[in-house]
């Protein structure tokens, strides 16, 4: 297939929730959503609203901080667990992910100190139904990510990688763990990897990462990490496969040269795109980590658009700031933007807007993104805006 450059980024954004009205709704949009994406990245620093909450906020007309909980901790139909990384998805894709759960059983740091409290923990949990690090009260530490830390917080997020355990809730940033075979819905806990061999597990995902973007090249990026063990060779030969069964399409971008690949399933979707976009333009604010942004230099190339997220960059080297997120207008990014929720105060606070280079404000943007921060304001159950 051929599409032109504007056509590709139309269907992108409104694939995506991104163009015009939200098409999702309520809990059964983030449903739909999710199930279209394959997995949404988790994230918990909390600035202005956790990385998920804002990607689901930028699309899902109504959705509230108890919906997402209701889906994931009461109804179960939603699971935090790993994918390309930390990440929310739909609880049925966890027979997929066995792969995961096998590598941290053989691999996770501190592996003897775990085992020797393994069953001490499984019988705690078992006993109270859930725990938190705090309540397990093991004593020691022990060597883990990043850092050291309490055995208790080890041991629980030991056997939460492998499979042992799932986050029952939590509260703030503290979670509380369950046993994954009594919370999990029936016979899924130990139901078999449905995948034949390594080759067919990297297929599935390949294209799960395809339908997670909605366009992709295949070159080395982001939007790969978390499928172990693809080499380029492998990549090659998935996608080589994937063609052949016609589970994917290749698109030639036009005044690009660009050869991205598509679900096939999405083929009328693309070609539904080649029509102008005639209605009212929207403000939409992205989540750092955005499934659309998955392979950033993908949205430069398609949208000269130049997104890098400064969080780990030191203050001195950042070009914007700690915290930024990219700003739609329409079919274009127009700019980046710095808002603070002050809690105390319930003041949502705005500290920069950085318009990209060419873009004018008009009243009609600031209106559009007046409304968007007041979703943004009241979605935090804050009282104001304030522009500093």
């Amino acid at each position: 297939m051929k599409a032109t450059l504007s056509q590709l980024r139309r269907f992108l954004l409104h694939r995506h929730g991104l163009l015009g009205n939200r098409r999702f709704d309520g809990a059964e949009g983030v449903m739909q959503y999710i199930r279209q994406c394959g997995c949404i990245q988790f994230d918990p620093v909390d600035v202005c609203g956790k990385s998920h909450e804002l990607a689901l906020l930028a699309r899902v007309e109504g959705f509230s901080h108890a919906m997402l909980n209701r889906l994931l901790y009461e109804q179960r139909r939603l699971i935090d667990f790993f994918d390309k990384n930390l990440c929310i998805m739909q609880t049925e894709d966890w027979p997929c992910l066995e792969h995961i759960r096998h590598w941290y059983r053989q691999n996770s740091r501190s592996h003897e100190q775990v085992e020797a409290v393994r069953e001490h923990v499984l019988q705690t949990v078992k006993e109270r139904g859930h725990v938190t690090a705090a309540e397990l009260g093991l004593a020691g530490r022990a060597d883990w990510y990043w850092s050291g830390s309490s055995l208790s917080r080890v041991a629980l997020e030991t056997l939460y990688f492998s499979g042992d355990l799932i986050i029952h809730h939590k509260k703030g940033s503290i979670k509380s763990y369950g046993l994954a075979s009594e919370y999990l819905p029936d016979g899924l806990w130990d139901a078999p990897c449905p995948f034949a061999n390594e080759q067919e597990r990297m297929g599935w995902q390949v294209l799960r990462r395809i339908g997670a973007v909605g366009a992709l090249w295949n070159r080395p990026g982001d939007a790969w990490l978390g499928i172990d063990g693809m080499k380029a060779a492998q990549r090659n030969q998935i996608f080589d496969r994937l063609l052949s069964d016609g589970l994917i399409l290749p698109v030639e971008v036009e005044e690009t040269g660009l050869t991205l690949f598509i679900k096939a399933e999405e083929e009328e979707a693309l070609k539904a795109a080649a029509q102008p976009y005639t209605e009212r333009k929207q403000v939409r604010m992205l989540a750092p980590l955005d499934c659309l942004l998955w392979d950033r230099r993908l949205i430069e190339e398609l949208f000269g658009f130049y997104y890098r997220w400064e969080i780990y960059t030191p203050a001195e080297k950042r070009q914007y700031s700690y915290y930024v997120l990219p700003v739609l207008y329409g079919e274009r990014f127009v700019g980046r933007i710095e808002p603070v929720l002050d809690r105390k105060n319930k003041t949502l606070i705005i500290r920069h807007f950085w318009s990209e280079k060419g873009f004018r404000q008009s009243k009609a943007f600031r209106q559009a993104l007046d409304l968007e921060l007041e979703r943004l304001m009241r979605f935090h159950d804050a009282e104001k805006i304030l522009w500093e």
